[in-house]
């Protein structure tokens, strides 16, 4: 029977490649790549000539099949890698472990490095619970409510990825959504120039703003969110989105402000666009009535 092996890569210091993953690539039939240019540097540096094929997010979902046929006719063993870390924590490989799995092909891990773990080990938080995030939304409101979902969500502590050219951006939403947070912020975790920050979010985003080269190298952020004070969510109302404008509408608000007062409270963008919709059709029909 065939296995495949979910194997971590170094993040950064190629040291951290240890003899197992080493070997365990070595002699697999194949080895299934984020980036089959990254890879390929990792193993020409170790000398391993092993075959590389492709295997990210944007074909994993059709090429997991074939390789997991190819896998249960060959009889051979294989290997997913991503370009650092760990496969399928924020990166591609699970559809691969799952259609493996799901075929009775052995899944076994060949254990390393991880940019979540390395920064929640500096971090000197009290880490014995949280939730890892991956990439937070992008645009502003967005993330603003996920970020808040998350404070609310009860787990103390919340790590999150992000590129060097937002990782301000995202600190300064923090700072906004989440006033008491504390962060430690990693960069170019385990290479020569590795940073680390610590304090609240403020001083975080501060520091950040003050070093030229700050937009530069990968972050790995931990939320301390102990002591985040957040106003209590408004109280939930059985009245219905039309009846919710109407009242605003009354109290001299827009359809613009009061939407958006709507969406603030939890109301999502398209049920408040709709019930809009209602209440304009409504008022239209209701004027030429008169």
């Amino acid at each position: 029977m065939p296995t495949l092996y979910v194997v971590a890569t170094p993040i950064g210091n190629l040291s951290d490649m240890t003899p197992r993953a080493v070997e365990t690539l070595r002699r697999c039939a194949f080895v299934a790549a984020e980036d089959t240019r990254v890879t390929q540097k990792l193993l020409t540096h170790f000398e391993i000539g092993t075959r590389l094929i492709s295997n990210h997010q944007h074909n994993e979902q059709q090429r997991a099949g074939e390789l997991v046929a190819r896998m249960l006719e060959e009889g051979c063993d294989a290997a997913v890698v991503t370009d650092a870390g760990t496969p399928c924590i924020s990166d591609p490989g699970y559809v691969f472990v799952r259609e493996a799995a799901a075929a009775g092909i052995p899944v076994l891990a060949v254990p390393g490095p991880t940019a979540m773990a390395c920064a929640l080990s500096v971090s000197g938080f009290d880490v014995r619970e949280f939730a890892f995030y991956g990439f937070l939304p992008r645009p502003a409101r967005e993330l603003r409510e996920k970020l808040v979902s998350i404070a609310r969500g009860g787990v103390p502590i919340a790590v999150v990825h992000e590129s060097p050219h937002r990782v301000k951006d995202l600190l300064g939403a923090v700072c906004e959504a989440l006033p008491g947070c504390c962060v430690c912020a990693c960069c170019d975790l385990t290479k020569l120039h590795e940073k680390t920050v610590r304090g609240t979010a403020p001083e975080v985003l501060s520091a950040l703003e003050q070093n030229p080269k700050a937009e530069k190298g990968e972050y790995c952020l931990v939320l301390d969110l102990h002591d985040v004070n957040l106003p209590a969510p408004p109280a939930e109302t059985s009245a219905s989105l039309e009846a919710q404008l109407f009242e605003r509408l009354l109290a001299g608000e827009d359809f613009k402000d009061a939407g958006a007062a709507l969406q603030a409270q939890g109301a999502k963008r398209n049920d408040v666009y709709r019930a809009a919709m209602r209440v304009k059709e409504f008022l239209a029909e209701y004027g030429a009535e008169r």
